[in-house]
C-alpha cells in the first residue's frame, strides 16, 4: 500500500531503440521510465530533483524489482504510475505500474524502488523537503 495519495502519471511511447530484434520492448527500457515515474513525482509534489543535487543531495538506486506482464511494441503508448511507499529518516521506496495508455488499461509491469540518500557523497538524512511532502500527505 502506497504511503503516498499522490500518483504520477508519465505517458510515454515505446520508441524503435527500445525493441529487440524480435519487435519487442526490451526489459532494459523499463529502468529509465520508472527514472522519469520518480523525478515527475517529485516535481508534481513541487520538488525538483535538480534542486535536490544543486543543495549536494543524491538518491541511487539501492534496490530494484521489477515484474513483467504483457509485452509491448514500437509505438505503444503507455503511463507509469508512480507513489511514494516507505519513508524512512535516510531513504525512500517508490512503487510502479506501467500501463497502457487506453480506455481499458493493461498492465503492462510493476516494480519498486528504493533509495538511500546521500549528501555529498555520505549516506545523510532525507532534505527536510522530502520529509514534509510525504508528512503533508499522511498527516
Amino acid at each position: 500500500m502506497p504511503l503516498s495519495t499522490r500518483i504520477s502519471h508519465t505517458r510515454l511511447r515505446v520508441r524503435y531503440a527500445e525493441t529487440d530484434a524480435s519487435g519487442i520492448t526490451h526489459h532494459s527500457a523499463y529502468v529509465p521510465w520508472l527514472e522519469a515515474g520518480r523525478v515527475d513525482w517529485l516535481r508534481e509534489a513541487g520538488l525538483s530533483y535538480r534542486d535536490l543535487e544543486r543543495e549536494g543531495f543524491n538518491l541511487p538506486v539501492i534496490e530494484l524489482h521489477l515484474r513483467y506482464g504483457t509485452a509491448t511494441r514500437f509505438d505503444v503508448a503507455l503511463v507509469v504510475r508512480t507513489a511514494l511507499a516507505d519513508l524512512r529518516s535516510r531513504g525512500l521506496r517508490f512503487v510502479y505500474e506501467v500501463v497502457t495508455d487506453e480506455p481499458h488499461a493493461r498492465q503492462v509491469a510493476n516494480g519498486m524502488s528504493r533509495h538511500v540518500c546521500l549528501q555529498d557523497g555520505r549516506i545523510a538524512k532525507l532534505p527536510e523537503a522530502i520529509r514534509l511532502l510525504a508528512g503533508a500527505e499522511t498527516g
